[in-house]
């Protein structure tokens, strides 16, 4: 029988944040896919090793999805990561591909996920804290209330239209083009938070537009609201 592909969160960086589940598979699993060209350098597994050490003994496999814009090579890259993955389920083993936050927002692994389900192989998605809710939770801010509206938005891609929907926003992957998500922000009037490298020993916070560097660091979450009404 083939093996199943598990794409298992482990949260925002702090290996306490890692759910019971995601640590039961993980020291169940026979194979261990991790993100990157070397394995016991990548951020999740660092994350993962923090909580279940006995990763270091399993056998891990690199999977190096690059960070460029050329959609045909990603699907190349894609394919490639479906196919070394399909070798180990076929000789009937589990993998547990290990990812940031949650599998089921903006994850690589999504596309793997799509490519091995179309081919008739099982995949079971194992939910982790988002980096968002951690970094709400980080500075003891409600993401919505009552019946506000919650925006998650991929920043970089959506730099040509206005922050005006009413709610909550929360801005992902605004790092490379911090300068133009700035000034997007500054326009739209909000209220604005980032907590950088959200429960990483590096972690920084931010509690307004102007104290928020034009290089900041990749892991850098935005959250913006509705400004305050006058009274």
């Amino acid at each position: 029988m083939r093996g199943i592909a598990y794409g298992v969160g482990v949260g925002p960086g702090d290996s306490e944040l890692m759910t019971l589940k995601a640590v039961r598979l993980i020291r169940e699993a026979d194979v261990i896919a991790v993100p990157g060209k070397d394995p016991r350098e990548a951020v999740a597994y660092r994350i993962a090793a923090g909580a279940v050490p006995e990763i270091a003994e399993k056998e891990l496999v690199p999977v190096y999805m690059p960070m460029v814009r050329d959609r045909a090579l990603i699907d190349q890259e894609h394919r490639r990561a479906a196919a070394l993955l399909k070798g180990y389920l076929d000789a009937g083993k589990n993998v547990v591909y290990i990812t940031l936050g949650d599998p089921t927002i903006y994850c690589t692994f999504t596309y793997i996920q799509h490519i091995l389900e179309a081919e008739g192989y099982a995949v079971e998605l194992v939910s982790g804290i988002s980096s968002f809710c951690a970094a709400a939770a980080r500075l003891s801010l409600p993401l919505v209330e009552w019946d506000e509206q919650l925006h998650v938005v991929p920043a970089v891609h959506r730099l040509d239209k206005a922050l005006d929907e009413p709610g909550t926003y929360v801005l992902m992957k605004s790092a490379s083009q911090m300068k133009a998500v700035k000034e997007q922000l500054r326009q739209s009037g909000r209220r604005v938070w980032m907590v950088e490298n959200c429960s990483m020993p590096d972690e920084k916070v931010y509690r307004s537009l102007d104290e928020i560097p034009d290089d900041a660091g990749y892991f850098s979450l935005i959250i913006a609201k509705e400004a305050a009404p006058e009274s």
